[in-house]
């Protein structure tokens, strides 16, 4: 197990909460994980089994949040190992399911609203650490940091002070609509894995996106290819702050949690790579290299 400096743990704690979006008149679930001292025991989350500390009280102490943003069709689970990853050496992470943009209802998948909704959930889950009775006293002031995994990666840009433009298919009126979404200034960095930035091609979109980024993207993904890294860096006003790795023979799924044996069909694209990837393997480093990142700007 990976360790900083500053923190020596063993343990993730884990529970489900409900987020309110009083506006709308719904409540969307959020994954959270963080440092406990209670043992771990093997607990089933949906289809996977994972070791965990269920329902424990957080360890003493304040942690840096980390808030995880998925792709679209997609939910929590699928980045479970990274979030336990964290949890065990110090940090809070909550993993929100974004309301109509998920795998039990996708129903604003390529709209505007999406595109409103989802920075504006982001930004719901973090505000609910903060009103946390839990947690608000274990938080580390202004030490948040965001990953976005795919149309994540989107949402992370969105939601410090990204200014998107939808395509004209995503409206009723089928002109380009500007997205307006309320910047946190509480972020401190962001991770980015193969991130889908085209709604950022206008010029100056990413100007006030001025923070640390770790981006990652896949030599074999179809889905977001390089000309979306390459909006980032042309966009963000230093490209010096980012740190940029193309994983090679990745594809677009491959930054996904490994999946059991049992769901490695071809039928599952998401538990697909490309022949000779091992997504076990890339995934040790990929946890580590995360963990150092946000250790350096967090800490």
């Amino acid at each position: 197990m990976i360790r900083n400096a500053e923190f020596k743990n063993s343990y993730a704690g884990w529970r489900e909460v409900e987020i309110k979006d009083s506006s709308l008149g719904i409540t969307f679930p959020m994954m959270v994980m963080y440092p406990a001292d209670e043992p771990e025991q093997i607990e089933r989350l949906g289809p996977y089994q994972l070791e965990l500390a269920r329902e424990a009280e957080p360890s003493e102490g304040r942690f840096p949040l980390v808030i995880i943003s998925h792709g679209t069709g997609s939910t929590p689970l699928v980045y479970r190992i990274l979030a336990q990853h964290l949890a065990r050496n110090g940090f809070i992470v909550g993993i929100p399911e974004h309301p109509f943009n998920n795998r039990n209802d996708n129903s604003l998948e390529g709209t505007a609203q999406n595109l409103i909704y989802r920075p504006r959930h982001l930004n719901m889950a973090t505000d609910w650490f903060f009103d946390s009775m839990l947690f608000k006293d274990k938080l580390i002031q202004n030490a948040v940091s965001l990953i976005g995994h795919s149309m994540g990666g989107y949402t992370a840009l969105a939601a410090v002070g990204g200014v998107p433009t939808s395509f004209p298919h995503e409206t009723p009126d089928g002109k380009p609509q500007l997205i307006e979404a309320t910047p946190n200034h509480r972020v401190k960095c962001l991770v980015l894995l193969a991130p889908a930035s085209v709604w950022f091609r206008a010029e100056g979109s990413l100007r006030a996106v001025n923070l640390p980024i770790l981006m990652m993207d896949a030599e074999k993904d179809q889905y977001t290819p390089s000309l979306h890294a390459r909006i980032i860096l042309d966009g963000v006003p230093d490209p010096k702050k980012v740190q940029y790795k193309t994983v090679q023979n990745a594809g677009h799924f491959s930054f996904l949690s490994p999946f059991p044996e049992s769901m490695r069909t071809l039928a599952f694209l998401p538990s697909q790579d490309p022949p000779g990837f091992d997504r076990e393997h890339f995934h040790r480093k990929l946890n580590a290299d995360i963990l150092d990142f946000l250790c350096t700007y967090t800490r």
